[in-house]
């Protein structure tokens, strides 16, 4: 299997030459999760600045990787911000309208943007304006994305670092809230946390994973 190649400044190279400094690289982590919110990071690279060499999609790299990256990151970019929305706002607007609600907040605590580079698709009615390039796997491809990848997991990974020493048993500090087999036991022995995401059918699923157990009280 080839290596696939590092993530490039290509994308950003083209606008800082047409006078365009600002440009946010925008990523999103957390929506594919069983619990806890989705987090958005929204960064701003200096212009030609140099790469890091191990930056690359957070996927794709250990914790201790991304952990090791983040300071370094930060040191590098000219501004950065992270945005999240809720579990409650998952559960009213639905995931997709929640993650452009992360990414928007993260985008407005910037002092200044002139364009935005996203990760992923985007819906006619994306909420972000015109100046806005949506890139399909862009933490891959393009750098400044690549560096919001993983500044967007390891905060998102932190705060549920955090949670799981509330709520024990469900492996937070593992699985980041992810639907691993050792979650959904948690789910149907211990029931649902106020970080659960009621409106997601995998969530409500995992509260029957045997047949024999009673509804908890926490689905109603």
């Amino acid at each position: 299997m080839l290596k696939s190649s590092p993530p490039t400044l290509n994308y950003e190279q083209i606008l800082w030459n047409n006078g365009l400094l600002h440009i946010a690289g925008v990523d999103e982590v957390g929506r594919g999760c069983l619990s806890g919110p989705v987090m958005a990071a929204a960064v701003i690279l200096p212009k030609n600045c140099n790469i890091i060499q191990q930056v690359t999609d957070s996927k794709k790299l250990s914790a201790k990787q991304r952990e090791q990256l983040f300071p370094l990151i930060q040191s590098q970019v000219l501004d950065f911000a992270i945005g999240i929305a809720s579990v409650a706002e998952i559960d009213q607007f639905n995931i997709l309208q929640a993650t452009y609600l992360a990414m928007q907040r993260a985008l407005k605590r910037l002092k200044q943007v002139d364009y935005i580079l996203i990760d992923g698709k985007l819906t006619k009615n994306q909420p972000f304006g015109n100046h806005i390039t949506p890139i399909i796997d862009g933490d891959q491809y393009c750098y400044s994305i690549a560096c919001a990848s993983i500044i967007a997991k390891v905060s998102r990974d932190r705060l549920m670092q955090r949670l799981s020493k509330t709520y024990q048993g469900y492996g937070w500090e593992r699985n980041a809230g992810y639907g691993t087999a050792q979650h959904k036991q948690a789910i149907q022995k211990q029931g649902l946390t106020p970080h659960h995401r009621r409106s997601f059918s995998t969530v409500k699923a995992a509260l029957f994973l045997d047949a024999e157990i009673h509804t908890p009280d926490t689905l109603a």
